[in-house]
């Protein structure tokens, strides 16, 4: 039963909700930048390599009809992608997050420091035992006394 109550703990943690999270999100841009890339951004590159589709850009690697290609049309189309996944998840992402790390950084500079008065020193502290027991003492005179 333990494991069942820690695994619980587990995927209830916030942490394991957010990190679902951004898988999705994730995945969502990674979607949309590959729509992108390959809906606008391959068309005008192969217009410049003189092909009809990036991803089949190839140069050939010997001579004849039976000459294996080298498709690198494939390969820039992919490091594409990976630039602009890159640059959605910096400007979507880290930079918003850096900035709001920086204000919160910058209120709680603002923020006057609470000083805490210093503890009594070990001098301080037998001066006030040594008095309550006087006071003590002097207490039972007095009862004794009386």
């Amino acid at each position: 039963m333990t494991v069942l109550k820690g695994f619980k703990d587990f995927i209830l943690r916030g942490n394991v909700i957010e990190l679902a999270v951004a898988v999705v999100i994730g995945a969502s841009f990674t979607a949309i930048v590959n729509g992108f890339v390959t809906g606008i951004i391959n068309p005008v590159l192969a217009l410049l390599f003189d092909t009809g589709d990036l991803a089949a850009a190839t140069v050939p690697l010997g001579m004849g009809r039976n000459a294996p290609e080298l498709g690198y049309g494939i390969v820039i189309s992919a490091i594409i992608q990976f630039i602009m996944v890159a640059a959605v998840v910096y400007f979507a992402l880290i930079v918003p997050m850096n900035y709001l790390k920086k204000v919160q950084f910058r209120k709680k500079a603002e923020e006057p420091a609470v000083v805490e008065p210093a503890p009594p020193t070990d001098t301080e502290l037998l001066v006030e035992i040594r008095d309550l027991l006087q006071s003590a003492h002097n207490d039972r005179k007095k009862s004794e006394s009386a």
